[in-house]
């Protein structure tokens, strides 16, 4: 029996998933190969991870692939790390396309090599209409910067509207942050054991569940992700109210 027939019964797939891929360079270590060799298998299973929530009807998929801190790295590691994504938007993104696949990218492009933005254009225009799964890759991301560009172009839309900015509130700046235009994440998964959101998603994180596993990254499959899916959907989750209004909505609780 599929890991996962239980919670597709119930309905209880998420929407949205997040994933903080953790323990590729543990990953290598433990199998005595270069750290490189982890993140190319963490690559491959990315590609599954997709297939998985293209058989899921799960409409949403967000990747943490790099982070605005993770230049800190050594610079060997930080050139393979974007000759990777050059290589993964070279191969992938047909085949995205003719899985329905839209593909986008989150974070601060401005950072990156201009030969990389134009393979990142090209692949977004390529799959912009694609609608079965929306692949959010977050690269040079942070959450920080995330809702600081977006308390910017808040104010400076109130500006030009000659509207005073101490007005704002928390709709203006949420329609201005990188993935304003779907659904919160419901379900955040780390890998690698750490217990720790490390700068991501921050405002979006607010009501996801979160699911931390000792599996490494280029350990994680299928089946660990029927395991993360079905914790969640043992949850309940009630954004503030009581279970007895989440179990009837028109329980009067006075």
């Amino acid at each position: 029996m599929s890991q996962l027939q239980p919670d597709e019964n119930t309905g209880k797939i998420p929407r949205h998933i997040a994933i903080i891929m953790d323990g590729n360079g543990r990953w290598a270590y433990r199998q005595h190969l270069p750290r490189v060799a982890g993140h190319r298998r963490g690559a491959e299973v990315v590609r599954e991870m997709v297939q998985r929530c293209v058989e899921l009807d799960i409409p949403h998929l967000t990747l943490f692939a790099f982070s605005t801190e993770n230049w800190r790295r050594p610079a060997l590691e930080v050139r393979l790390l974007m000759n990777l994504f050059r290589l993964m938007l070279r191969r992938e993104a047909k085949k995205l396309h003719s899985n329905g696949v839209r593909l986008r990218i989150i974070g601060d492009r401005a950072a990156l090599a201009p030969d990389l933005q134009k393979l990142i254009g090209d692949a977004e225009t390529l799959t912009a209409e694609n609608h079965r799964l929306t692949l959010s890759l977050a690269v040079n991301y942070g959450g920080k910067w995330d809702i600081t560009q977006a308390a910017r172009k808040a104010v400076q839309l109130c500006q030009e509207q000659g509207k005073d900015p101490a007005m704002l509130n928390e709709e203006d700046i949420a329609r201005h942050l990188a993935l304003a235009d779907i659904p919160e994440p419901d379900l955040l998964i780390r890998t690698g054991g750490e217990e720790r959101i490390s700068n991501f998603l921050i405002w979006q994180l607010a009501y996801t569940e979160f699911y931390f596993t000792d599996t490494l990254w280029p350990d994680f499959d299928g089946v660990e992700l029927g395991r993360a899916i079905h914790s969640f959907a043992q949850r309940q989750r009630r954004f503030g109210r009581t279970g007895d209004q989440v179990q009837d909505p028109a329980c009067d609780v006075g």
